[in-house]
This record gives C-alpha cells, sequence and structure tokens, in this order.
C-alpha cells in the first residue's frame, strides 16, 4: 500500500460504530489465502517487473472489469485469483454500491506498502515482501455511487503491478486494492453509525468538560432530554480480531446525536470556578469548594471542588460556617427590633454559659453600630445581642422558613441538606450565631444564602431547569431586607471584604466568614457574596481568614459577572 496515497472523500461528522452492524467478509486471509489452480502449470510471479506499457494495460484491464462487474474478468487480472474474486464480490455485496468507476492514473511514488508481492518463482500461495524493484506501482482515481446519497465516494488508490510467468502483467492481490486504508485482518461494510456528541451542554448548549463536573455526570437526576439520537449509514472499515477501533472512510446517510443534557451551569463561570479553586486550595494541596448561583431562579451556575474527583465537597460538605451565618442570625435580629444603626457594642470578650468567647481582633469597640459589628465580624456584639434578644428555636427557624435551609432539596445531584438544631443549652445556643456549634453547612447551601438576600425570596438551587424548587415557608420583610443588603453593603465598603471587593460596592454585599473546626491547626476560611444577578460561596480547608483564600476564589467569579 503506498502510505503517501490521498483519499478525496467528502466531509463527514465524527462517528463511531452502533451496536449493530450488517454482516462483513472477512478478508483475515486475502493476503496469504491460497489458489487452488486448475492449470497444470500455475502462473508464478517472476523477479523481472513489468514493462512501463505492459503495467499499465494490465491495469487497465483490471478496472475495466472491476468497474462494470465483471469479477471473474477481474480476479484473473490479479496473481491471486480467486482470493481477488471472493474479496470483490464481498465489497460488492457488503458495500453494495450503485455504480463505480475507475480511472487509471499514473505511476505512484512507491510500491504498496502492504503488498506482499511474491517472490519470483514463487506460487501466488506462497507471498513474500519482494523487493521494490518487482513491482511497478499504478494510481487509479475511484469514484463510488450509492442509492442513499448523491454525494459519490472519491479516493485514490494504488495497484502494484507485477509480471507472472506467462510473461502477462497482473494485479498483484492486497486488502488495499479495493481501499488504501484497508488491510490484513480488516472488513470494508456499510454500517449504522450513531454521531458523537458532548453528553451534556451547558445553559447555552455549549459542550460542557469540568474537571468537577464530569466525575459526576453519572449521578445526575433528570429528567432524559426529548428527542432520541437517530442513526446513520457509512462505510466502514473494521479490525476482525475487534482491537483496533473502527474507520469511517466514508458517510452515506448523516447521523443524528441525542440532545444532550443541558444543565443550569454557564461554561466561562465554570472555567473560572476551576481555576479560582484551584489557586485557593494550592494546586488541590487543601480541600475546598465554591458554588455559584443565580438569584433570579436559582439555576446553579458553577461548582468546583478540590480535590476534583474526590467527595462532591460542594454540595455533600458538612461543616460549619463560620460568620458567614451571621446574615441569618442579623436577619433574625432585625425582626427582633435591630437596624444597622442600633447601637451594639463590641467588647473585646465575652463569657456565655462558662465559656469565653473573643473576637478575630484585641481591641474592643463599644461605639460600634450593628452595621459596624457585621462588616468587621464582631463575635462578642452579636453573642450578647443574640443572647439578649433571641430564642432557642428562632435561629434554626429564620433558616429554615426564610432561607430554605433544612428542606429538602432536589437539586439535580445528591446533597447534604444543612442543618441547624435546636440549641443545646446557653452555650451551644451563642454558638450558633456565629456559625459554630452543631451546625452543618456547605458552599452550595451558604451561595444560596446570599442569593436569598440579593433577590429577597429563596429560589432553590437547581442543577437541572425545570427540577421541582422547595418553597420557603416566608419572606423577609422589606425594612428586614433592606437592613440585611445594607450590612452585607457595608461589609464590601468599610468591612472585611472592602479590600477585595474595591470598587465593586454597587449592588453588592458579602459576608467573610473564619471557622474553627476540631483539633486543626488552621481555621477554615469562607467567603459568600452577591453582585448584581449573581451569587457565589466559597470554602477552604485551613485556609484561615475569610479574606485570605475563599474571598479571593469567589471575588474572581463576581468580577466575570453574570453576563
Amino acid at each position: 500500500m503506498n502510505k503517501g496515497a490521498k483519499i478525496g472523500i467528502s466531509a463527514v461528522a465524527a462517528v463511531m460504530l452502533a451496536g449493530a452492524s450488517y454482516g462483513a467478509y472477512n478478508i483475515a486471509t486475502a493476503v496469504t489465502g491460497g489458489d487452488s489452480g486448475t492449470s497444470k502449470k500455475p502462473r508464478t510471479v517472476v523477479a523481472e517487473a513489468p514493462a512501463a506499457d505492459q503495467a499499465a494495460a494490465g491495469a487497465k484491464a483490471f478496472l475495466e472489469a472491476w468497474a462494470k462487474g465483471d469479477l471473474e474478468a477481474a480476479g484473473a487480472l490479479t496473481d491471486t485469483p480467486e482470493t481477488a474474486v471472493a474479496t470483490l464480490t464481498a465489497f460488492r455485496q457488503k458495500v453494495n454500491p450503485s455504480a463505480v468507476t475507475l480511472t487509471p492514473g499514473g505511476p505512484a511514488a512507491a510500491a504498496p506498502a502492504a503488498s506482499g508481492a511474491p517472490a519470483a518463482g514463487a506460487s501466488p500461495s506462497a507471498a513474500a515482501t519482494p523487493p521494490p524493484a518487482n513491482q511497478v506501482p499504478l494510481t487509479f482515481k475511484a469514484k463510488v455511487e450509492f442509492t442513499q446519497t448523491g454525494t459519490p465516494w472519491t479516493y485514490d488508490g494504488v495497484l502494484g503491478m507485477v509480471k507472472m510467468s506467462d510473461g502477462k502483467a497482473a494485479v498483484h492481490w492486497t486488502p488495499s486494492v479495493i481501499h488504501p486504508k484497508l488491510g490484513p485482518g480488516e472488513s470494508i461494510a456499510v454500517k449504522p453509525v450513531t454521531a458523537t456528541t458532548s453528553s451534556v451542554a451547558d445553559r447555552k448548549g455549549r459542550p460542557l468538560i469540568s474537571a468537577s463536573i464530569t466525575p459526576l455526570l453519572a449521578q445526575i437526576k433528570a429528567p432524559a432530554p426529548e428527542g432520541s439520537a437517530e442513526s446513520g449509514t457509512a462505510v466502514v472499515i473494521s479490525d476482525d480480531a475487534g482491537k483496533a477501533k473502527p474507520e469511517t472512510v466514508f458517510t452515506l446517510v448523516e447521523p443524528k446525536p441525542a440532545p444532550p443534557l443541558r444543565l443550569t451551569i454557564d461554561a466561562d463561570l465554570q472555567k473560572a470556578a476551576e481555576a479560582a479553586v484551584q489557586e485557593a486550595s494550592k494546586g488541590g494541596t487543601l480541600k475546598a469548594s465554591l458554588v455559584a448561583v443565580e438569584p433570579s431562579t436559582g439555576n446553579i451556575l458553577a461548582v468546583a471542588n478540590a480535590p476534583a474527583t474526590g467527595q462532591n465537597r460542594a454540595f455533600l460538605g458538612a461543616i460549619a460556617p463560620g460568620s458567614t451565618m451571621k446574615i441569618l442570625t442579623s436577619a433574625a435580629l432585625m425582626e427582633a427590633g435591630v437596624t444597622p444603626d442600633t447601637p451594639v457594642a463590641c467588647p473585646d470578650g465575652t463569657t456565655v454559659g462558662g465559656r469565653a468567647f473573643a473576637n478575630d481582633f484585641k481591641e474592643p469597640h463599644l461605639d460600634f453600630k450593628f452595621r459596624q459589628d457585621f462588616a468587621q465580624s464582631c463575635n462578642t456584639a452579636f453573642i450578647n445581642e443574640g443572647n439578649t434578644r433571641l430564642k432557642d428555636d428562632t435561629l434554626p427557624s429564620m433558616a429554615k422558613d426564610v432561607f430554605g435551609l433544612g428542606l429538602v432539596w432536589q437539586t439535580g445531584l445528591s446533597n447534604f441538606d444543612t442543618v441547624v438544631p435546636a440549641p443545646n443549652g446557653a452555650t451551644d445556643k451563642v454558638s450558633e450565631f456565629i456559625g459554630q456549634g452543631r451546625i452543618q453547612t456547605n458552599s452550595l447551601a451558604m451561595a444560596s444564602v446570599a442569593a436569598t438576600v440579593q433577590n429577597g425570596t429563596f429560589r432553590q438551587p437547581i442543577l437541572v431547569a425545570g427540577l421541582p424548587q422547595a418553597p420557603a415557608k416566608r419572606q423577609l420583610s422589606g425594612e428586614v431586607l433592606s437592613g440585611l443588603r445594607t450590612v452585607m453593603n457595608e461589609t464590601v465598603r468599610t468591612g472585611t471584604a472592602a479590600k477585595l471587593m474595591s470598587g465593586m460596592a454597587s449592588g453588592a454585599g458579602a459576608k467573610t466568614g473564619t471557622a474553627e473546626v476540631g483539633n486543626q491547626a488552621a481555621s477554615n476560611s469562607w467567603f459568600t457574596a452577591f453582585r448584581g444577578n449573581l451569587a457565589v460561596a466559597a470554602e477552604v480547608e485551613s485556609g484561615g481568614h475569610g479574606a485570605d483564600a475563599a474571598g479571593p476564589a469567589a471575588v474572581k467569579l463576581l468580577q466575570l459577572g453574570n453576563g
């Protein structure tokens, strides 16, 4: 076979074999298969190559016989007639062309690489690789037509012409005579094919390939997309042993792919989320997660985990949220009468139930208003004010009834539903005010919290549009909602997120968080925020303060925005 030969075929879609197929003639023995021969003196190949005009005449005669469908005559013009006739017959039956046009060309650059021409004096059944001088390689052009399509299949082929013992030129028979890509142990036939397609698409229909999402695709629980795949047909070369991937050389009928599963994910935000989490987790050495949600719909726009192939931490994490929980505590305090401008002292420490609590900063701020307590994340102010104004069941009720935390969510993937338990004593109660104690949540839930503040109504997060969304029992009043947005905006303008979100204050709100967990040497870093119609939450295990690790990751998406 001439490796340099070009195959001219019309452009076809990428396809793969369907499970079912038509029968294909096995030509595994096409090269070494013998001819019994009826002549007492069978023709053999001689060492001398045929003359150029003799080779051209032999090639022309073979191509004419094949094109006319006189396969016996064509086979007789080869060095292994019986094998040639059998293979040409299989091509006609299994490829089933309506017409074949074969046009002789001129000298080829070299003899076919897989020619296997027999040595001089050998019978056709004793094939061996000859020296190049034993053949005259000649090109031809093939045009194969089908009733199923008006587009012909065209390709270039090569015939290795040898001289026989009777002095005539003959075609040295190899599978590559049929098609230059056909080799020993392979079959060619028209078979059903199906289109390859991305199994999942983003919200805009773009193919979605994601380190964090791809491992989760098999776990997605959602109705199958409407529509079904339609198989096509193509000329396919197959390995009879089944070890090599079948190759489509010409498509007769284009297959129609099944519609991909479309997720609510945005490919651009997802790409940014993956990069942000990798950076925040120091290349995956720390565990981390990030979720972006569209407040107006609840659509999940990005999900990223580190490590990407481990637990879906963003959905299944069950860890304390730290000071990001102060968003809910603030909502409860505002319903109890606190406003952004209510004076609420921030002492350097306080004790409840025999346990001492402190802030992340040492100096007291006894003149703080509540907006400053929130913006600077003063633990002692929240503990003292909450212990005075809030009942044991206030925070659990706020979490579930307004923010939907603790409801059963059907996101499209398995997810851990946030737990804000009724407190077990005074210490447990005030610990929950600052996101410690026995509260368990994850990035998905805390992104939803920020989204609820931005939108004013809880929209349960979903990964596939159309999934049922559990409603919250009630909404915050306009006054309370306004106050909550004010203190979150204060955090962006003057508080712990000011440096991170410089120039982004308009229409934005944020809360940083630091959560102490068990015996970890470093605290977990948390951050949740909204800007326009985009809410993001991130957490990094042992990442330190919220503005140190989680914050930069979340802000990268807020800067990109929900376009």
